[in-house]
């Protein structure tokens, strides 16, 4: 049992447990879909580009939808049960498609349910939190949200050395699934009360700050460049890696992140969490910098967990910081919106690396996504700075 943390609500704890089994299933997949597609199907890499981009837009279009309900029904739980429960049926369909356009499909479901709950989550997380505990509120969730990362690659590879099938992998991966939809259920209730009108009121009549919008701009030109992670994975098959080494590596990212996850949170409630993301940006640029350097397996593997320490600085961090920027009647509408631009860009930035992978070379990718992220470490200090009346004030309180 973890300990309680001042100003963080149970809801949580129990929503990092939802998140924990969630990521089990989810990533039991991950690491062994591309490789699915590219050496059993056959696909090139274009296809898995178009995949995991269409999966992004998938939880991009979900996303401004889930947080805008929401926010209008008065009410976050049902959103994120619906999304939940969507994602857990989508596992096994993984396991029934035929070809890579069937895995589309599937996947397109399966990120449509995580888009409908995110925005969703993340205001139930918000509400159920002291302002000032909200980094450490994201970091713990992202901490135990990522135990389930590192579980479920692991769990998934010793179903593959034991003999299951791919498919048979995918199958099993709605037992997990379903458990998250189930301590849901059970244990999250709702943390706030949301204001309910008869009918949709006019976005203008809650708009979201300057400061957001900002915040947006700059982190969308990162996401510009933030293609799906499936990329390092083919790299490490392309670098020599075995698909055993494969996992284990996206087992070591995902074990840096969750050991620095709630830490990290602790640090940006002290510094200011765009800076927070800033810092990350920098790592991720020189992380995507050596990925497309790389020439060998040897060369991955530090590369692999400098980028779970990209992960641990930047996905917590950015979402206090829309909280941050956002008030309580309109916070599901602002995840919804900036999740759902970040994920539109998602779709852009995963098309674009498998168009680059394959028309100019495999490590194009990763020059221009090392690109984007530096530009968007750059400005975004600049942006905490014009959102208050002094640097120092507004470090502290983005």
């Amino acid at each position: 049992m973890l300990p309680m943390v001042k100003g963080v609500g149970r809801n949580v704890y129990w929503m990092g447990a939802v998140s924990f089994f969630a990521d089990i299933a989810g990533e039991m997949i991950a690491p062994l879909l591309p490789l699915y597609m590219t050496a059993v199907l056959g696909a090139p890499p274009t296809a898995v580009g178009l995949v995991e981009g269409a999966a992004e837009l998938s939880a991009s279009v979900f996303r401004g939808v889930g947080g805008w309900w929401s926010d209008r029904a008065g009410s976050r739980t049902p959103t994120v049960v619906f999304g939940y429960t969507l994602s857990a049926f989508a596992k096994p369909a993984l396991a029934l498609a035929g070809g890579w356009p069937g895995l589309l499909v599937a996947r397109f479901a399966d990120r449509a349910g995580k888009g409908l709950r995110g925005a969703a989550r993340d205001a139930l997380i918000s509400a159920s939190t002291d302002k000032e505990h909200l980094g450490k509120a994201f970091g713990l969730h992202r901490s135990m949200d990522t135990a389930g990362a590192v579980a479920g690659p692991l769990i998934g590879l010793w179903l593959l050395s034991s003999g299951l099938s791919y498919r048979a992998i995918f199958m099993w991966a709605g037992a997990p699934a379903f458990a998250a939809v189930l301590v849901l259920v059970l244990f999250v209730r709702e943390a706030e009360t949301v204001k309910q009108a008869p009918k949709p009121a006019p976005l203008a009549s809650t708009p979201l700050s300057p400061k957001f919008w900002r915040f947006l701009a700059v982190y969308g030109l990162f996401a510009l460049g933030n293609s799906s992670d499936s990329f390092i994975l083919l790299k490490g098959r392309a670098a020599g890696m075995s698909a055993t080494a494969v996992v284990l590596a996206y087992v070591l990212f995902n074990v840096v992140n969750a050991s620095f996850a709630t830490a990290i949170g602790h640090v940006a409630d002290r510094i200011g969490r765009r800076l927070t993301v800033a810092a990350g940006m920098g790592v991720y640029a020189l992380c995507y910098l050596g990925f497309a350097r790389a020439s060998s397996a040897d060369m991955l593997w530090p590369l692999f967990a400098l980028y779970g320490l990209q992960a641990a600085l930047i996905e917590g961090s950015f979402r206090a910081a829309v909280a941050d920027a956002s008030d309580p009647g309109n916070r599901g509408l602002a995840q919804g919106v900036f999740q759902g631009a970040a994920g539109v860009l998602g779709f852009t930035a995963s098309a674009l690396a498998g168009l680059m992978w394959t028309k100019i070379s495999p490590a194009a990718p990763f020059y221009f996504g090392a690109a984007c992220a530096a530009s968007a470490a750059v400005l975004l200090p600049f942006s905490v700075w014009r959102s208050g009346g002094s640097r120092g004030a507004d470090c502290r309180t983005t």
